[in-house]
């Protein structure tokens, strides 16, 4: 006969607390989107104004045992044990450029890129004001949009968001609730925006399209037939589905419409989209052979604990003995609020804190590339390796690079831009894959537009100066500059 027994077991379990959380969140915002967030968090909480914080005797916290103390719940948890953030910020040696925030005589610098053009991500997000979701389903929703590649495809399923959602703003949302808010997401423009895959994104373009019989026919072929279809065994297609040539055709005619990448027709190519005015995250300077980093924070306010509020919970500290019920209620109030604005204030201050870090750490690590301003000069360089020079996690050095950009004296590139890819070339030196980029891009404008090089005939060029490269690597880097191929690019 089987017995009960109680065992008890040791081990360890990553917790993240609120700040945590709040930090997290914060790394993830570029300054236009900070600047909202701080906007939305002055009108929520009464107790966090406008204003640089002036030093004041901090109130001590009640540690009485009794009814009136309320633990340790909204204590501040940057001051505690669990989350201390010079534990993990490196001590690294000063280095040959110095960090500084914007000051007013450096204003001027920031208001050269004066607004930001709407991202794809952006226009996603305005329309899903226009839906009858909830608020909690919008926020859901603004999620999802985010995680939408720039060519319109979601890349994450169901499951996985549902787990981003847990982990990254312990939010539980069930995977039938997230899959009914992606399918309203697929409703947007441009149509078969969010799909999985090409497959479903041309069923959604179909399906949103007036129903014809070629239409019909079309959806029929591509949710039962899309592997013939999409190499084009138009024999099979036409024997299995007993299509004539005309049907055929049609059928044909309207998938072609189509299109494969919807984000695409938004975003344009990549210098279309480096040419979108945006406003920059961080500013980097070349002053007499001197890279100065400066924190782009342009209309984003100085925040402090409202004054009120202070003197609110002093004096109803101070009424400790005779505290009436409805004091005690206030008190708790006022406490939560002001505690609240310290996390937010503090969420703040390590987000700048830790941008700047990061940031220095790449700019020491691209340094020719920030004093010549040449592609080329840019090193192999991965985040794993800025996550080992400042101490950081490689989720973090993700979470800043992500969705933000830097001014140079060269132009507004994307932090992540200075993370490139490792190759080799033929001799065995190491090179960023924007040398490669370059090169190919050169070898193909000046190429003899009589007779274009083909894809292949460009690797064969391409190892002549020393690069080894595939033939899906040309192709995939003239895509990314919107290079035609080669029949399309001679001139008749």
């Amino acid at each position: 006969m089987q017995g009960l027994s109680l065992t008890q077991s040791l081990k360890q379990q990553q917790k993240l607390s609120p700040a945590q959380i709040q930090v997290v969140k914060m790394l993830e915002l570029p300054s236009v989107e900070l600047q909202q967030r701080i906007n939305e968090e002055l009108q929520d909480n009464p107790a966090l104004e406008e204003g640089k914080e002036e030093p004041v005797n901090d109130f001590e916290r009640e540690e009485d045992e009794t009814e009136d103390n309320y633990g340790n719940e909204y204590d501040n948890p940057l001051q505690n044990d669990d989350f201390d953030y010079e534990d993990y910020v490196s001590d690294d040696e000063t280095p040959d450029y110095r960090l500084s925030g914007m000051t007013s005589s450096q204003t001027e610098a920031a208001e050269i890129p004066v607004t930001a053009g709407t991202s794809f991500g952006e226009y996603l997000k305005s329309q899903v004001y226009l839906t009858k979701m909830t608020k909690p389903e919008r926020h859901i929703a603004k999620f999802v949009v985010w995680n939408i590649d720039d060519n319109g495809y979601l890349p994450r399923t169901a499951e996985e968001l549902c787990d981003d959602l847990a982990f990254r703003e312990g939010l539980t949302v069930s995977e039938e609730q997230m899959k009914k808010i992606i399918k309203e997401i697929q409703s947007f423009d441009p149509p078969g925006v969010g799909a999985y895959n090409l497959q479903e994104c041309l069923l959604i373009q179909l399906r949103q399209k007036p129903s014809t019989p070629a239409i019909e026919k079309a959806i029929t072929i591509l949710e039962q037939d899309f592997d013939n279809f999409s190499h084009r065994r138009l024999d099979r297609l036409q024997q299995r589905w007993m299509l004539d040539d005309g049907q055929l055709k049609e059928v044909l005619k309207e998938v072609g419409q189509l299109n494969p990448k919807p984000g695409s027709a938004w975003t344009g190519t990549v210098y279309e989209r480096q040419q979108t005015t945006v406003i920059p995250d961080f500013i980097v300077t070349n002053a007499q052979g001197e890279l100065t980093i400066q924190l782009n924070q342009g209309d984003i306010p100085d925040l402090r604990v409202n004054d009120s509020y202070n003197k609110m919970f002093a004096d109803l500290t101070g009424t400790k003995n005779g505290r009436t019920a409805k004091q005690k209620e206030t008190l708790r109030f006022v406490k939560q609020k002001i505690d609240a604005a310290r996390w937010f204030i503090d969420a703040v201050r390590q987000r700048n804190e830790t941008l700047m870090h990061v940031m220095g750490a790449i700019v020491k690590a691209q340094k020719s590339f920030f004093e010549q301003g040449d592609p080329s000069s840019l090193r192999p360089m991965v985040l794993q390796e800025i996550a080992d020079k400042t101490g950081y996690d490689v989720s973090t050095i993700s979470r800043v690079s992500n969705s933000k950009y830097v001014q140079t004296d060269f132009g507004m590139f994307p932090v992540k831009y200075f993370f490139t890819e490792r190759m080799t070339t033929t001799d065995g030196n190491e090179i960023s894959n924007e040398e490669v980029k370059k090169n190919l891009r050169e070898l193909i404008e000046t190429e003899d537009k009589k007779y274009p090089m083909t894809d292949q005939q460009v690797v064969e060029a391409m190892q002549q100066r020393g690069y080894s490269i595939a033939r899906r690597t040309v192709a995939k880097y003239r895509e990314l500059y919107g290079i035609p191929v080669a029949r399309l690019r001679k001139d008749i």
